[in-house]
């Protein structure tokens, strides 16, 4: 045999048996982690709906479980960071009026479009309020690209497209795969900062990935906010979609048409304009303020305990609510994410386990209000417990699927931060390869609780369960992952089975314990890479 392939055999050899080694020291096991989700997601915690008997039940059993691992309380001698929060139910008025130079159109509520608030106010009037199209609503230097340049929108309603300029064209932004400036919630922030009065976005199912029904969901319903009461900061009166059948029929009486706006987006240089409509319309607000909780617990460091590597994963789940066609009511959440409370308390175990502890503290936050908003994690990354600046990397573990050992793991993001590149030399020595997220036009590395870190500068990585199952291939492995989110994904049957193939979750732990033990273990610090949008915050 080839010397040169006996040594990288050899050493491939020692990498894995070095592996496996520490899998057999660190204390993470199966039937450990079995127990952790089977009782995460058991009815006793009701769902874990925040505010709710089952966030009690919820965080007490998380405490408890800190506790029996000998871990300190993260929280100046606590366990539980308050969140506090308001919920604002909007009841908006049945019609959007709009005056064109075509005559009068009037908007069918839920139908032809979706507003809510993030106001307080008890009741917020639009009368004939200029609209003004602003692109995609997005002001990114890095890309060279500003769709507010030379624009006035003080007081106007702005409307703008979904997702970003790369969506359509592979030479602007990151090509399919979404930056945060494709998110709604960034276009609807821009807009507030621009003054805007109101921002609505053009549904389009393509770039959005997702049907106007999603959208629907946030008609006359309550929606979960931080408590800004004595830190307030400027918010547009009204956010919301527009469906494109909708925007096709104001953009006829404007003389103009979706396609021909759209093209002019994508032009270098595009420069906003005035639409010659007026929208009039409104709504009533019912407010309720109440607070949640994080969980935090910790492990000191060392040699530079100042110093902190946190693992995240959210509680919160959507607690007992319309029962499906079995009458079950509650919504269990075992996937979503049970299965990454437990990864969070078996990784906890892992680390306690070790005879070294680590040089730098290593905290595990368990956050509230993730399927709300990813609100317990906001509020933890504008009310750090530990200096942002001193906090070296978020690892963030957000459903686990239950299906077995895979070659590959998926980087949700890839391209953002040197932390894939531990993850891939940790993959590397279980045999496994590093691969994308299967559709990064989701912009799914936006969507779970790492992201928060991410808009404050701390890199942060987010890994998905691969799709190459072992023995079985890529195309099976996807099928099961479809198959969760069209039959199981937030439904009363996301419950945990004794049957589940637990071992790719395991695998996939060693390789986040890998991660974190090479920052926790050392001075190093993990940078952003170029072409993130976050590099700025930390070069």
């Amino acid at each position: 045999m080839d010397f040169k392939l006996c040594k990288t055999l050899s050493i491939a050899a020692l990498l894995g048996g070095l592996l496996n080694t520490a899998q057999a020291q660190n204390g993470m096991t199966e039937t450990s982690y079995r127990k952790y989700v089977s009782e995460v997601a058991s009815d006793q915690l009701m769902g874990r709906l925040p505010f709710s008997k089952g966030e009690t039940a919820t965080i007490n059993y998380l405490e408890q479980q800190f506790k029996a691992l000998g871990l300190e309380p993260g929280n100046k001698g606590s366990y539980l960071q308050p969140v506090p929060m308001v919920s604002i139910y909007t009841n908006p008025d049945a019609q959007m009026k709009v005056t064109t130079p075509k005559g009068n159109i009037d908007l069918e509520g839920l139908k032809d479009y979706v507003i809510w608030t993030r106001r307080t106010d008890p009741k917020i009037e639009l009368k004939n309020e200029d609209l003004v199209f602003a692109g995609f609503g997005i002001s990114a230097p890095e890309f060279h690209h500003d769709d507010y340049a030379g624009l006035d929108v003080k007081g106007k309603i702005v409307v703008v497209l979904v997702n970003d300029p790369g969506y359509y064209d592979a030479k602007q932004f990151k090509g399919k795969t979404m930056t945060y400036y494709g998110r709604w919630v960034y276009k609807y922030d821009e807009a507030a900062r621009r003054g805007a009065k109101g921002c609505l976005i053009i549904h389009d199912t393509g770039p959005a990935a997702y049907g106007f029904t999603v959208v629907q969901n946030s008609w006359k319903a309550s929606k979960l906010y931080l408590d800004s009461r004595g830190h307030e900061s400027y918010k547009c009166a009204i956010e919301g979609w527009l469906t494109l059948p909708a925007t096709e029929k104001l953009l006829s009486a404007a003389g103009t048409d979706y396609k021909t706006l759209l093209n002019k987006a994508l032009q270098p240089g595009f420069k906003g304009e005035a639409l010659p409509l007026k929208v009039s319309t409104g709504l009533t607000t019912t407010v309720k303020y109440n607070q949640s909780h994080n969980v935090i617990a910790k492990i000191t460091g060392t040699k530079h305990p100042e110093e902190t590597v946190i693992y995240s994963a959210h509680w919160d789940h959507f607690g007992i609510s319309k029962p499906d066609a079995k009458g079950d009511s509650i919504y269990n959440g075992a996937v979503d994410n049970a299965s990454g409370t437990a990864a969070l308390l078996e990784l906890a175990k892992g680390f306690k386990s070790l005879k070294t502890k680590p040089e730098r503290t290593i905290i595990f936050l368990s956050v509230t209000a993730e399927e709300q908003g990813l609100w317990g994690s906001a509020y933890y990354a504008e009310n750090p417990v530990y200096p942002i600046k001193k906090t070296v990397a978020d690892i963030n573990m957000d459903m686990f699927y239950p299906y077995g050992k895979t070659n590959d793991v998926s980087v949700v993001g890839v391209g953002q931060s040197e932390l894939e590149d531990y993850l891939a030399e940790a993959a590397k020595t279980q045999g496994r390869v590093i691969e994308p997220e299967s559709d990064p036009a989701k912009g799914m590395y936006f969507r779970s609780d790492h992201f928060n870190f991410a808009k404050v500068g701390v890199p942060a990585l987010y890994i998905e369960t691969g799709t190459d199952l072992l023995g079985k291939g890529k195309a099976v492995g996807k099928q099961m992952h479809d198959n969760y989110t069209a039959t199981v994904y937030h439904k009363p049957n996301d419950q945990y089975n004794a049957s589940w193939d637990v071992s790719g979750t395991l695998q996939d732990l060693q390789l986040l314990f890998a991660v974190g033990k090479k920052l926790a273990y050392s001075d190093t610090w993990p940078k952003w890479k170029q072409g993130s949008e976050f590099k700025h915050l930390r070069p």
